[in-house]
């Protein structure tokens, strides 16, 4: 089965969705007939079972699908703690952030503006548990993103191969392995060594000579 658009009833035309290729996205698929239920981000790519496209355990359904709408290859969002806009306020900027609480926020969030691009939350750090789409909009409540408790832990962009190529998430790097150590230094040169010791006198053999007695000239009668 081939989609070129939004269909709010994958099984009049399948009777199950067991994997998926994404030739061009991205899209956005749900559990449940006319986009209800839990959502599936499916970025560009493929998905051999049903486990690569969804982070928790409890759906085994794609009931429907539609284009996921990107206007933006810039990334706002800001997160409240209460509904209404009220409460602590988080300002996420071109970034993906795994935890809240690694960034001093809490994992109560209640609304949220979703100020440019697109975006996708999860219960649970990592990119875990349940996923919620944030399009550009405003969203006074939780049920707005169709979560039944204001519950976020994880939160990232979700990019488009209009300005992305690869048209997915891209996770970040690993830091590089620290390199070696700079190697000892030469050994220092030597110092000049101490000065001789001035030769010691030689001792006399006979310290207390007898004088060398004086040749007698006998006068001559």
């Amino acid at each position: 089965m081939e989609l070129s658009g939004e269909c709010k009833d994958v099984l009049e035309k399948t009777q199950r969705i067991g994997s998926v290729i994404v030739e061009s996205g991205p899209w956005i698929g749900f559990e449940s007939l006319g986009f209800a239920g839990q959502q599936f981000v499916l970025e560009k790519g493929e998905y051999p079972r049903w486990s690569t496209w969804t982070s928790c355990q409890s759906s085994y359904n794609l009931s429907s699908v539609r284009p996921l709408k990107v206007e933006s290859a810039d990334h706002k969002l800001h997160l409240f703690e209460n509904a209404a806009f009220e409460g602590r306020k988080m300002e996420i900027v071109d970034d993906d952030v795994p935890s809240l609480w690694a960034h001093g926020f809490q994992d109560r969030v209640a609304s949220a503006k979703a100020i440019s691009g697109t975006w996708v939350g999860y219960t649970y750090p990592g990119y875990r548990g349940r996923q919620y789409v944030f399009e550009h909009g405003d969203f006074k409540h939780w049920n707005a993103w169709g979560a039944t408790a204001p519950q976020i832990q994880s939160v990232r962009r979700v990019r488009d191969m209009q300005w992305h190529k690869r048209g997915c998430y891209i996770p970040p790097a690993p830091a590089p392995a620290p390199g070696p150590g700079p190697g000892p230094g030469p050994a220092p040169a030597p110092g000049p060594g101490p000065s001789p010791a001035p030769p010691k006198p030689k001792p006399n053999p006979n310290p207390n000579p007898e004088p060398t007695p004086k040749s007698q000239i006998k006068p001559q009668p």
